[in-house]
């Protein structure tokens, strides 16, 4: 019992982090710091770098669930922590990039700001399957917000048969979410202006 209060007490938090953390993402995703008035390089060596890490939160959540499979607690903590690090860098680095340098379109292929009829037919069904990725990777994105938090907080009140259920749906979402990052970025690379 005394583990429900513990998680009682981070409940209110978890839905203030789960809404508040896509709002302000999405709010700032809007802003562009050059129509504020600043005079800010763009941060355009940024993708490559946020996508890496993407990759290495997959890599560390499959580890995370190798190490804890074999018994070895400590380290399954110090992977999952290292993990929510790399999401939480992920989305700064995120958002500082789109406070700064223009969107790059899919597709886009004279970098001329517009995907005209032409590169849109000339990209195919690639198109539609890179759309799809984006947008399920986003809304995931979006969704395994509380679910981590709510993981987290069951490991950190020693609630661990509650922790192990919620985790096994936190998990492939969240690899899911890493991994189509990468993808995304792998697929929009080409479109980046130089």
């Amino acid at each position: 019992m005394e583990h429900k209060s513990i998680e009682k007490k981070y409940n209110v938090w978890i839905i203030i982090l789960s809404i508040a953390i896509p709002v302000v993402v999405a709010i700032l995703f809007g802003i562009k710091l050059k129509d504020l008035g600043y005079d800010v390089a763009p941060l355009s060596f940024l993708p490559p770098i946020y996508a890496t890490i993407n990759g290495i939160t997959a890599l560390l959540l499959i580890s995370a669930v190798l190490s804890i499979k074999n018994g070895k607690r400590k380290l399954h903590e110090y992977l999952m922590k290292t993990a929510i690090a790399c999401s939480v860098a992920f989305l700064a680095m995120y958002v500082a990039y789109h406070m700064t340098a223009e969107s790059a379109k899919f597709g886009d292929a004279n970098f001329d700001g517009q995907v005209d009829l032409a590169e849109q037919t000339s990209l195919g069904i690639i198109r539609y399957i890179y759309y799809f990725i984006l947008i399920t990777h986003i809304i995931l994105s979006v969704i395994v917000i509380p679910f981590v938090l709510l993981t987290y907080v069951r490991a950190i009140s020693q609630s661990f048969e509650r922790h192990k259920k919620i985790a096994r749906i936190t998990f492939p979402i969240w690899l899911y979410v890493a991994v189509t990052g990468v993808i995304v970025y792998l697929m929009i690379a080409p479109y980046y202006a130089n």
